[in-house]
């Protein structure tokens, strides 16, 4: 019996260490699907930027329409309290979690946390690496900055002199934007700088000082976003050059610029139209509806010559 005792606390152990791995039940997805019971999560990357803003303002609104709740919360571009933030969502029993990335990377452990839970992801302008992804709903990226490099061409002609200024590293619209750029950039024109900034316009201001101290003879700049790119020609009217400037999103302070003559051109995305469309996506998935793998949303180039 003594040989017996130590045997049987252990299987007791085994056996509640196996129950705990198992999610509370109110942390469980509900399999109701009437839509005003769906409680969606949204992470978003940061809020300290227009473009993300417009994106929750989105979700929000198609959310308020078919009257369901949302709760939203902000990673401050810091991919482990992405990470955080997307666990306390599914603690707090979200039906769908909607995730704008920080890190395409890093959010897969969190995808594949939800993922263990039945609870659906629908990922927003940027994808998850790992773990299963209902569907991403984003414009074309990767043509965008295509879009970008032709633009520059026109305006320049081949072998202009170019900057770049990069987005977050490990973010797929990153990736996706300067392979863009570069499909035709590396044929047409001559990149003679690169460096990330981070999609923030402060970093911005300061990489374009640093570029070009060290690139007097840039000719133009493609950024990211539009926040970089409003950064970098703050620099430039302070070096007194003309260089012209492109960037992507399409935000208000870039379409104003280009109004006031300022900025050149950006690649206009419609943040809330991705939001909008992300709810839509979330509500058919929680039916048992088919989605798309990816579902785009229409990009086109401001300029002065087509605002």
């Amino acid at each position: 019996m003594k040989k017996l005792l130590p045997f049987l606390l252990s299987l007791s152990l085994l056996m509640l260490g196996a129950c705990s791995l198992q999610p509370p039940e109110w942390a469980k997805p509900s399999q109701e699907t009437d839509i005003e019971d769906i409680k969606i999560g949204l992470s978003v990357s940061t809020l300290n930027n227009p473009f993300f803003v417009s994106m929750k303002d989105g979700v929000e609104a198609e959310a308020k329409d078919k009257g369901m709740d949302v709760v939203v919360v902000d990673a401050q571009n810091d991919a482990a309290k992405q990470i955080s933030d997307v666990e306390d969502l599914i603690q707090q029993g979200v039906d769908v979690l909607l995730i704008n990335p920080t890190d395409s990377a890093a959010i897969s452990t969190a995808v594949q946390s939800a993922n263990s839970l039945g609870i659906p992801v629908v990922t927003l302008d940027r994808s998850a690496e790992k773990g299963e992804v209902a569907t991403l709903v984003s414009s074309d990226n990767e043509k965008g900055g295509e879009m970008a490099g032709e633009f520059l061409v026109d305006q320049l002609g081949e072998g202009a002199k170019v900057a770049e200024l990069e987005g977050v590293p490990g973010a797929s619209a990153t990736r996706e934007r300067g392979k863009g750029f570069h499909n035709i950039a590396d044929e047409k024109l001559d990149v003679v700088a690169k460096q990330t900034a981070n999609f923030d316009r402060t970093e911005g201001l300061n990489t374009m000082e640093n570029l070009l101290q060290g690139n007097p003879d840039i000719e133009a700049v493609f950024a990211h976003n539009d926040e970089m790119a409003l950064g970098a020609l703050q620099a430039i009217q302070s070096s007194g050059k003309d260089i012209l400037v492109v960037g992507f999103d399409g935000n208000e302070d870039a379409i104003n610029s280009i109004q006031d003559g300022k900025l050149s051109a950006t690649v206009a995305q419609q943040p809330e139209e991705i939001g909008s469309l992300a709810v839509q996506a979330g509500v058919d998935v929680l039916k048992g509806n088919e989605v798309d793998e990816t579902i785009p949303v229409p990009l086109k180039l401001v300029s002065e010559e087509t605002k």
